[in-house]
C-alpha cells in the first residue's frame, strides 16, 4: 500500500507545483504523446527479455503494489513445514516422509502450509535437495557446496525482473525524446498557419520530453527498485532453507536445524525463538 502512496504524492506533486506555477493542466493532456513513449518502451521490453522472464515480472507487479508474500507469516510456515518434515523423518525414518519428498504438491504434510506450497520453485529447491541427501548421505559440507552452486543461479533469476525494468527506465527518456522530435516533425508542418496552433504542437512536443523523463524517474525506476528487493527478499528463503538442511546433515535435531535458518533471517521477517517453539510443539 506504501507503494500506491508514493505513487499518488509523485503525481500530486508534479501537479500541484506545476499549477501552483499558473499552468495550464489541459496542456499536459497528450494521450498520442502517451501511447508514443508507453507502447515503444513496452514493445521494447518484450523484444530484449525472453517469455519466461516477462512472466515472471508481470507475476510479481502485484506484490509491488500490496507487498511481499513473502512476509512474518510465510517464513513462520516456512520453519514449521522444516521443521515437521524433519521430526517425522527423525522419528520413523526417511521412508515415512518418501512420498511426501516426492510429491510434495499432493503430500498432507505440505498442504498444511498454503503459503509455502504457493511457492513451487522453493519447495522444489527444498525437497530436491533433501532427496540428494537422503539417497547419498552426503557430508553437510558438500551438500552445501552444491546448494551454493545452485543458489548463484536462483540468485541471478530472482533479480532479473528488476533488472529488465530497470532498463525499461533508462530507455524512456529516450522514448521521450522520439515523443518531442515527433511533435516537432509535426510542428514544422505547421508553420504558416495560426501561432496558436503552432503553439500547441510545440507544447505537446515539449509534454513528450516531460513524460518519458517522468515515468522514468517517477514511476518505472522505482519500480525496478522494488522488485530488486523482492528478489532479494525471496532469496532469503532459500539461503533459511539452506541453512536447515546444512545443520540436519550435520547430525542436528530438528529443532536445532530450523534454529539455524531462522537466525539468517531479517529481523522485521523472523518470528521469535518462542514464537516459533511454540507453532512446532504440534508436531514434537
Amino acid at each position: 500500500m506504501f507503494v500506491i502512496a508514493g505513487m499518488l504524492i509523485v503525481i500530486v506533486s508534479v501537479v500541484t507545483g506545476y499549477l501552483a506555477a499558473h499552468g495550464e493542466l489541459l496542456a499536459l493532456w497528450q494521450p498520442f504523446e502517451v501511447l508514443i513513449i508507453c507502447g515503444a518502451a513496452f514493445g521494447a521490453f518484450l523484444i530484449a527479455n525472453p517469455v519466461s522472464l516477462q512472466k515472471k515480472t508481470f507475476k510479481l507487479l502485484p506484490q509491488v503494489l500490496f507487498g511481499s508474500r513473502h512476509n512474518r507469516e510465510f517464513y513462520s510456515q516456512l520453519l514449521t513445514c522444516v521443521f515437521s518434515l524433519f521430526q517425522r523423518s527423525r522419528q520413523d525414518g526417511f521412508l515415512a516422509v518418501e512420498q511426501d519428498v516426492e510429491a510434495p504438491f499432493e503430500s498432507e504434510l505440505f498442504s498444511r502450509f498454503p503459503d509455502v506450497i504457493r511457492d513451487h520453485e522453493l519447495v522444489e529447491f527444498f525437497t530436491d535437495n533433501y532427496r540428494v541427501y537422503t539417497i547419498t548421505g552426503l557430508p553437510s559440507h558438500e551438500l552445501e557446496a552444491m546448494m551454493d552452486s545452485e543458489l548463484e543461479l536462483i540468485s541471478e533469476e530472482l533479480i532479473a525482473p528488476g533488472h529488465a525494468v530497470n532498463r525499461v527506465a533508462e530507455a524512456l527518456p529516450g522514448f521521450g525524446i522520439v515523443a518531442a522530435v515527433l511533435g516537432i516533425v509535426i510542428t514544422m508542418g505547421s508553420i504558416g498557419g495560426p501561432m496558436e496552433e503552432i503553439g500547441a504542437h510545440v507544447a505537446a512536443a515539449l509534454v513528450g520530453t516531460f513524460l518519458g523523463i517522468f515515468f522514468a524517474y517517477g514511476f518505472v525506476g522505482p519500480v525496478s527498485a522494488n522488485l530488486e528487493r523482492l528478489g532479494e527478499q525471496e532469496l532469503q528463503a532459500y539461503l533459511c532453507i539452506k541453512a536447515c538442511l546444512s545443520a540436519m546433515a550435520s547430525g542436528h535435531p530438528p529443532a536445532i536445524s530450523v534454529e539455524a535458518g531462522r537466525k539468517l533471517l531479517p529481523s522485521h521477517l523472523r518470528p521469535s525463538f518462542i514464537e516459533l517453539s511454540d507453532l512446532v510443539k504440534q508436531f514434537r
